[in-house]
């Protein structure tokens, strides 16, 4: 009777693991963005290079630290490598780990020989340079993510995400010295029956000042989208977010990871095991289920985020540097200009049909060295274009300027005319001014 018992538990325990084993494998952190000028690279197996790979070991290497934040240094002058990491205030060490641990590897893939990177997920944000970056407030690069699903009342609402976020960021600035820089709020919506609450989060790292940290978020904070249900902005030393659904863990703890399957068998009689073993099964069945549940539930609403580029979500860019493309991959785009790829020529150069690695298809416009228009007005245009993918009339992807070569990359529109791509810019710059 107690073989049989013994055996019970041990099949039914085999069950919750083959259960549980696709909900607790790791699984990388979701990728938002990443920023490395290439204006400055190091040659490969530099002592830079070494520092640089030794300062990301050390930063995986104290992934789990209980603040969920760590600076540090490899290497000497002229070589010093600068380095951090900081996760989101309100998950577990294990997670912070994980994410630390993924993103030390990649950034070094996403940003090979670039002297300075910072690459941001859900999770965590990673960064390195080699200037001093500890204790300094970076706002820029900032980069803006937003829901595609319009509000109604969009000047109503988005005066309360101002008002809720601007306690969020006090909050999260004047936190006690040596704790974490974070906050999260949550306010009554009432726009419709779809939702009725607004959660916000905003975060700093926690080597800023509090004077730094404040200014740091209300640049950011100024710079969310308008009119969304959803939005975020992400900075090498702050970052803001709200949504219409609830994206972080209200009482701001670390998620524990389940307890260890200990089975407690009766030495007893046998008909006292089996509520031992229901009191251990129904629970962790009934956990299984509502991981399931929230797993599902966070899948449907990260579909809201409309992809734009290669795996970054809905991002409308503030900052030239993160629109940049490099030629190469322009080129291998329009399959070098070719004239099968050529849509047509217009005043200010040629529009090209173009398919990127990720099979987004493009249209590249290619001013002609004789448009007259300079780099510091190319770059504008690239700039005020990206705001106007707020209103949905154009989407710009990026933009190239390298071997004296001016290129927009728009998304690709088949049933838009030439004169859109080339002309059209412009009328809507005077039509809609900012």
């Amino acid at each position: 009777m107690q073989s049989s018992t013994v055996f019970i538990t041990l099949w039914l325990l085999l069950i919750v693991f083959s259960v549980l084993s696709p909900v607790t494998e790791a699984q990388p952190p979701t990728y938002r963005y990443h920023d490395c000028p290439n204006t400055t690279t190091f040659p490969i197996n530099s002592t830079y290079q070494a520092n640089r790979d030794t300062l990301l070991t050390s930063l995986s290497s104290n992934g789990s630290r209980g603040n969920g934040f760590y600076n540090t240094t490899a290497g000497r002058n002229p070589n010093t490598v600068y380095g951090l990491f900081l996760c989101r205030g309100d998950l577990s060490t294990s997670i912070c780990q994980a994410c630390v641990t993924f993103g030390s590897t990649d950034i070094s893939q996403r940003c090979p020989v670039e002297i300075e990177a910072v690459v941001w997920y859900d999770e965590c944000l990673l960064r390195y340079s080699d200037k001093n970056i500890f204790s300094a407030v970076a706002e820029e690069p900032a980069i803006i993510l937003f829901n595609f699903q319009n509000i109604s009342d969009q000047v109503r609402f988005d005066s309360q995400v101002q008002e809720v976020m601007s306690g969020t960021a006090s909050q999260a600035a004047n936190a006690a010295p040596g704790a974490k820089k974070f906050a999260t709020r949550e306010a009554d919506a009432n726009f419709t029956s779809s939702f009725r609450t607004l959660y916000t989060l905003a975060q700093c790292t926690p080597d800023l000042p509090t004077s730094d940290c404040d200014r740091c978020l209300r640049y950011v904070t100024g710079n969310l989208p308008r009119g969304r249900q959803g939005g975020r902005v992400l900075s090498p030393s702050c970052n803001v977010r709200y949504e219409t659904y609830l994206f972080y863990n209200l009482n701001q703890t670390a998620v524990a990871s389940p307890p260890p399957l200990v089975p407690a068998v009766s030495r007893g009689n046998g008909r006292r095991t089996w509520p031992i073993i229901v009191a251990i099964v129904v629970p962790i069945a009934a956990s299984i289920l509502v991981l399931l549940l929230a797993c599902w539930v966070s899948k449907r609403r990260a579909k809201k985020y409309d992809a734009v580029q290669g795996g970054n979500a809905g991002y409308d860019i503030t900052t030239v540097e993160a629109l940049q493309y490099d030629f190469a991959t322009i080129e291998a785009a329009t399959n070098k200009f070719s004239d099968a790829n050529k849509l047509g020529e217009g005043g200010f150069g040629e529009v090209y049909k173009g398919i990127l690695p990720d099979q987004q298809v493009i249209a590249v416009k290619r001013l002609s060295r004789g448009s007259g228009q300079g780099d510091e007005e190319f770059k504008n245009e690239a700039v005020l274009v990206a705001k106007l993918q707020h209103r949905n009339l154009v989407r710009l992807l990026g933009f190239c300027l390298e071997r004296e070569e001016k290129i927009l990359v728009y998304e690709y529109v088949p049933n838009k005319s030439l004169d859109y791509f080339v002309f059209g810019i412009f009328h809507i710059l005077f039509k809609y001014p900012f």
